[in-house]
């Protein structure tokens, strides 16, 4: 079935406003693509350095012409649990490589933070910015240019878009991506999230609190709720970087080892040596990147994909915009209920049909694009199956159910959880920003409320725990932007906020900072562009002014004469000691190159 006139309506207008980019772009690709390995080219004594470690066999096959050889990306650490099991992983490509006729090498390794640990600490004011080090981070790695094609083993946040900016920028490579997989389930999200609600209120101590967080937070594997480490995956599988059915398989299993091996033999086919030659450039186009829109829809996906996915686009000289961006919100119903969307989490996604079957109800009525190239060959029709385990160890793949197993965590296009994505531009004279609300219940979806001013999330917290935040109110928490500190993540605001609302005040959040993945029940207005530190207008904002939040109507708005708003000073800040400590005066440049979150919030 050909896609919805709706959508095809937002590719071509992608397509058109992209061209002066993107056709640029692919004329690189095809210049820098070679149809022999590109070691060929290097001196000898280049070539020699490239593999003086290798075992003998692969030195030989290295000095030839016809060997093709892969790049290994890898952001292994063993202190975050999503990266954990990628200590292993080179060996089994390696190996997988050598039965296929190839060699690998791990190229580069990257960073990989995690904002759970950084989450209300100044280190999480690198965390966005670690996206761009992680990018040029693997472009240090594949200039050595020894390589037919990269694996890219990341998994959360930032890593996986940084990730997928270098193998776009190294786009006359072929690319497969290899996630490690989330974490069995542990205690439900539900309760979590209770805990820390009690903890915020004073009910519960220190000791209760970590004991939740380590029950839910206790293995190998991406945290289980559906925010960004998981969206990541997601979207890996439905633009086709992944192969069929790998993004939630467990770590440590056979079947996840099996789809490691069946991934890098799938990366030595589609090498120029072989006869399906899928440069990563290429393969992702306009229609890709509306399928990962559509995905991030359906699935009420992070909303730091709203920045990601435009850096991402951009690399590919795709010009992905924030309206597109609503514009297909408005067209995808919400088909996925996991947390913070609901009680479930993503194992339970899986188990229910997972990606398999949300990807064929979606191209079943007409809510894809299935016309489109992926590392498995042409059309995304290839991925609405399920991997499994063959008798022999390897992967074979069963067609997905084409009926939910749980009809509460994954619906159907007739009776969907919402008709529309749950994620919406919101504009009016403060700026422009972006809302959640597939977990918003229908009457928070409107706040006319007044407005209180805070300058650091710290601020708002000392007020709640001094019992000042009464009554309905917006609290507006500035100065958190890109260039003003590096846009951290605000969840440190979700207990207190949550328990005000559920006491039955009117609440919702204001800012220029993020709030990701995790966005849930209190209407949150972030990424707010212009940010106060570019004198946005959100810095011309005083306590008491009345603030209108309409996620409805897509509007937000200060409640008073134009003139006046416009003459207001905007405020200012002494940033001077937030700059220093935890690296943070390493990334001066990054916050004076940063651009607008609608931008990608990116410094390329």
């Amino acid at each position: 079935m050909s896609a919805d006139k709706r959508i095809l309506d937002v590719t071509h207008r992608l397509i058109e406003r992209s061209k002066p980019t993107r056709e640029p772009y692919l004329d690189r690709v095809k210049a820098a693509s070679s149809k022999g390995p590109h070691r060929s080219k290097l001196g000898c004594t280049n070539l020699a350095h490239g593999f003086a470690a290798s075992s003998p066999e692969d030195k030989l096959d290295l000095a030839g012409s016809e060997t093709p050889n892969l790049a290994i990306i890898n952001a292994y650490n063993d202190m975050l649990s999503a990266h954990q099991p990628f200590e292993k992983f080179p060996d089994i490509i390696r190996s997988a490589a050598r039965e296929a006729g190839g060699t690998a090498q791990v190229a580069s390794g990257v960073p990989a933070m995690c904002d759970g640990v950084t989450q209300g600490e100044p280190g999480m004011e690198l965390s966005l910015f670690s996206r761009d080090v992680i990018a040029m981070a693997t472009a240090v790695g594949l200039s050595h240019d020894m390589f037919d094609a990269a694996l890219y083993l990341g998994v959360c946040d930032k890593i996986v878009p940084g990730l997928t900016i270098a193998a776009l920028t190294f786009g006359h490579l072929p690319a497969v991506f290899v996630p490690a997989g989330p974490m069995t389930s542990g205690l439900s999200n539900k309760d979590k999230a209770r805990t820390r609600q009690l903890y915020a209120e004073g009910k519960v101590g220190r000791e209760e609190l970590l004991e939740s967080e380590s029950k839910s937070y206790h293995g190998p594997g991406t945290c289980t709720f559906y925010g960004t480490a998981n969206s990541n995956q997601m979207l890996m599988e439905i633009m086709g970087f992944h192969i069929p059915g790998a993004s939630f398989v467990n770590p440590g299993t056979p079947l996840r080892d099996a789809l490691t091996a069946e991934a890098t033999k799938r990366a030595i086919a589609i090498t120029a040596q072989g006869n399906e030659f899928t440069p990563a450039g290429e393969m992702i186009d306009e229609r890709s990147i509306v399928n990962g829109v559509i995905g991030l829809h359906a699935t009420g996906g992070s909303t730091n994909h709203t920045m990601h996915l435009v850096a991402m686009a951009k690399a590919a000289g795709i010009q992905l915009t924030w309206q597109d961006i609503s514009d297909l919100s408005d067209t995808i119903p919400l088909l996925a209920r996991v947390y913070p969307n609901g009680p479930s989490d993503v194992n339970h996604f899986a188990a229910a049909g997972g990606l398999g079957y949300l990807i064929g109800e979606l191209l079943d009525n007409g809510m894809l694009h299935d016309d489109v190239r992926t590392v498995w060959g042409d059309g995304l029709s290839a991925y609405r199956v399920e991997a499994k385990l063959g008798e022999k160890g390897n992967i074979h793949h069963v067609a997905a159910p084409t009926v939910s197993a749980d009809p509460k965590v994954i619906a159907t296009l007739a009776e969907p959880f919402r008709k529309d994505g749950g994620l919406k531009v919101l504009e009016g004279n403060i700026g422009k920003s972006v809302i959640k609300v597939s977990a918003v219940k229908a009457d928070n979806m409107i706040v006319e409320a007044p407005a209180k001013i805070f300058n650091d999330q710290s601020e708002l917290q000392a007020a709640f725990k001094a019992g000042e935040l009464t009554g309905d109110f917006v609290a507006v928490v500035r100065f958190q932007g890109p260039k003003a500190n590096g846009m951290p993540e605000l969840h440190k605001l979700t207990p207190p906020l949550g328990v005000l609302l559920d006491r039955g005040q009117k609440v919702a959040l204001l800012t220029d900072g993020r709030m990701s993945g995790a966005s849930g029940k209190v209407p949150a207005a972030i990424h707010m562009t212009p940010e106060a530190k570019d004198a946005g207008n959100i810095a011309r904002l005083r306590d008491g002014d009345m603030i209108r939040l309409d996620a409805i109507e897509g509007t937000l708005n200060v409640l008073m004469d134009a003139d006046e708003f416009a003459a207001r000073e905007a405020e200012t800040i002494d940033f001077s000691g937030n700059h220093f400590g935890m690296g943070r005066e390493l990334f001066g440049a990054f916050r004076q190159l940063a651009g607008t979150a609608d931008e990608g919030a990116g410094v390329f």
